[in-house]
């Protein structure tokens, strides 16, 4: 019997239908024993160890919900010392950005499919490991404008109908106009690559480090996933306007813009208070003085739609 452990919150606005259409159909499931984690509204970490701690050889773990509820999976199987553990998630959230790079996989093509490896990004925090993501990470003003996207009427209206990337953009401007004279990165600090050189950075809203096909299903990403050693990365200054206008342009109908990189360290002349986020998760940090962001030092078994 293959043991399989579905991953979803039961407080999530979706949870009658994760309950109608995965929990029940998995139960009904030959061949296959199922556990269940439950995520808990503590922090991601502390949901990913819990959940790293019952996983054991072989399982099949399914994430079940938006990407909240796919980071602390996947932070989980990344967590585990147990062998050949395989992952996949299902979206039923906002934006869905761990669903959307694995191509949104049906149940059946996840308990059928072969698992291929990908490299998700890690990120550390004054050296120390902080998350693992498999989308992005972000730093600065985007990631200030996440908990407004938390907000009940907005999350209301996201969840209404097809106009989630211009509603997200309409959202984004107003908060913008609000915000955009705050100060959210240091004024100046140090940005190095893999050959540790250091480039001075002056005037900077916002770092990116983007790794899956989607940022917030707003920016497009691309296939670095794929890759043991390259992610997208990016400093910008966006808090003038037209740089804005440039940025998300560019964003929405081509890329976000960047340069590949294989290892990136933001050093603060002086102990920063900032807010990061990892997939929509937003934590603001207090002392940082370096933050470091690379590959995964080992590949996740991803389950994907076949192509």
């Amino acid at each position: 019997m293959k043991r399989l452990i579905i991953v979803y919150n039961p407080k999530s606005s979706h949870y009658r239908r994760i309950s109608r259409d995965v929990i029940e159909v998995l139960r009904k499931q030959k061949g296959w024993v199922l556990a269940k984690y439950e995520v808990e509204q503590i922090d991601v970490n502390e949901n990913a160890a819990k959940l790293a701690a019952m996983i054991q050889d072989g399982d099949l773990v399914i994430a079940a919900g938006g990407d909240g509820t796919a980071s602390a999976a996947l932070n989980g199987v990344m967590m585990t010392k147990a062998k050949n553990v395989r992952f996949s998630t299902l979206g039923f959230g906002n934006f869905n950005d761990t669903a959307r790079t694995f191509g949104e996989p049906k149940l059946e093509e996840i308990l059928n499919g072969e698992a291929s490896e990908v490299w998700p990004l890690e990120c550390l925090i004054n050296g120390k490991h902080w998350r693992y993501g498999m989308c992005y990470f972000t730093a600065g003003m985007f990631a200030e404008a996440c908990p407004v996207f938390d907000h009940p009427k907005t999350r209301h209206a996201l969840r209404r109908g097809n106009k989630r990337v211009t509603f997200s953009i309409g959202v984004l401007a107003r908060w913008w106009l609000k915000c955009h004279k705050d100060k959210f990165l240091p004024e100046e600090f140090g940005l190095g690559d893999s050959s540790r050189e250091f480039v001075r950075c002056v005037d900077m809203s916002d770092y990116l480090a983007v790794n899956g096909l989607t940022v917030a299903r707003i920016m497009r990403g691309g296939k670095w996933y794929l890759d043991s050693k390259n992610f997208l990365s990016e400093t910008a200054q966006l808090t003038k306007f037209w740089k804005l206008a440039k940025f998300m342009l560019a964003s929405v109908f081509k890329r976000v813009p960047g340069s590949e990189s294989d290892y990136d360290c933001l050093a603060f002349k002086k102990p920063a208070k900032i807010m990061v986020q990892a997939e929509g998760e937003y934590v603001r940090m207090e002392n940082v003085r370096t933050l470091e962001v690379r590959k995964s030092a080992k590949p996740l078994l991803a389950v994907m739609k076949k192509s």
